[in-house]
């Protein structure tokens, strides 16, 4: 119990100093200044390149989409998320030895040029990711979560970032095994990380990109808009196009769904008209309707 002790006063602490270091220390990986250079870059496209001309710079929910940024980037790990996970792995480690398990290595990948192993973690981390994002929708417990990210009423590059803390304990509780069993040999995953924040950023973002051929693998603005339309089509009752930066496993999967330009369509998920508008009250209401179910 001692031990578990430690490792959470350790993560709380450690994780501070990591975080004033952050913003105090900016390097070629710092991930606080990662995060707000793309975050400005992708504005200025926004600004610069609008698809929906009417929307308005500072868009409605734009300051609340700023604050989840802060939010889910920084602020979760601190206050928890960061001791809660290290204890779990350490939890799960002990488990192992139980068996006389040290790790569950199964697909050594360290000796392939580090460029590889980049895209190997990128490929196999989206396509879970995608697995997760169909139950998000699927299963109505799950959904009450998701919610907050379809609460978006009109979109911007920040409106990725719009999403229940929950979110980031599934998503990270479902790939912590899959990703552990390839022995990646390589620290610098921040650029996997960046990579896909920069492309959740233009998903979200008011521009009108679809990439040409290239939007059969990547996912993009025109496709991702029909993901938050309010209106579902009858053959996907349950949503559509689920990928996060890759768009290859919906039309794989035959959940892609682009019938027309999506410029215009409302957004949202039906009875939205009363759903909290407030940070406090959205990270409640999911604990409260499943408390109802």
């Amino acid at each position: 119990m001692n031990k578990y002790l430690r490792i959470i006063s350790e993560s709380f602490t450690g994780y501070a100093n990591y975080l004033l270091e952050e913003v105090t220390s900016p390097s070629m990986t710092n991930y606080f200044y990662w995060l707000l250079g793309l975050s400005l870059l992708v504005w200025m496209l926004e600004i610069l390149l609008p698809w929906r001309k009417d929307q308005k710079i500072f868009r409605k929910g734009f300051w609340l989409d700023s604050f989840y940024i802060l939010f889910n980037f920084f602020l979760f790990a601190l206050i928890g998320y960061n001791a809660l996970s290290n204890v779990g792995v350490e939890l799960f480690n002990d488990f192992l030895l139980i068996f006389g398990v040290e790790n569950i290595v199964a697909i050594e990948v360290q000796d392939l040029p580090g460029w590889v192993q980049l895209t190997i973690m990128f490929v196999v981390a989206d396509f879970i990711q995608w697995n997760v994002h169909r139950q998000l929708h699927k299963r109505a417990w799950l959904w009450e979560f998701h919610k907050v990210h379809h609460s978006v009423k009109e979109m911007g590059f920040a409106a990725q970032f719009r999403f229940h803390f929950m979110e980031t304990i599934i998503y990270k509780t479902v790939q912590y095994i899959p990703l552990a069993m390839i022995g990646f040999g390589i620290q610098e995953f921040f650029v996997v990380h960046m990579f896909t924040v920069l492309l959740g950023h233009i998903n979200h973002a008011n521009v009108g990109w679809s990439y040409g051929k290239l939007g059969y693998l990547f996912n993009n603005p025109k496709m991702h808009i029909w993901h938050h339309a309010k209106e579902l089509p009858e053959e996907h009752p349950a949503g559509m196009n689920f990928g996060l930066s890759l768009s290859i496993w919906d039309h794989l999967f035959q959940t892609a769904y682009l019938p027309q330009n999506g410029q215009d369509i409302e957004l949202g998920f039906e009875g939205d008209e009363n759903y909290p508008e407030a940070f406090t009250k959205q990270l409640v209401i999911p604990f409260q309707n499943n408390r109802k179910r």
